[in-house]
């Protein structure tokens, strides 16, 4: 008896970091928003939240645009057949 394992989409991975990028990014802005309300003069708190938000634009895009790429290899198949 084998066991196989079944194989995740890349575009699941994607969809999964993703959501983790935003909770990122949203405790970054929190912690902002936190050093801002204390009045602390930090100049790398403001930076921290750009270090989630580059990579979340990236994999947004990607998401983004996956709908439009299906229909687009889906419509170019069915004219094959």
């Amino acid at each position: 008896m084998s066991i196989i394992a079944e194989e995740v989409p890349l575009k699941m991975w994607i969809r999964q970091i993703h959501r983790w990028l935003s909770i990122a990014f949203t405790l970054a802005v929190i912690a902002n928003i936190v050093a801002m309300t204390m009045q602390l003069d930090a100049a790398w708190i403001g930076f921290l939240a750009l270090v989630p938000l580059i990579p979340l634009l990236a994999t947004g895009l990607y998401l983004f645009a996956l709908p439009y790429l299906g229909r687009r290899s889906g419509a170019h198949s069915e004219a094959r057949s």
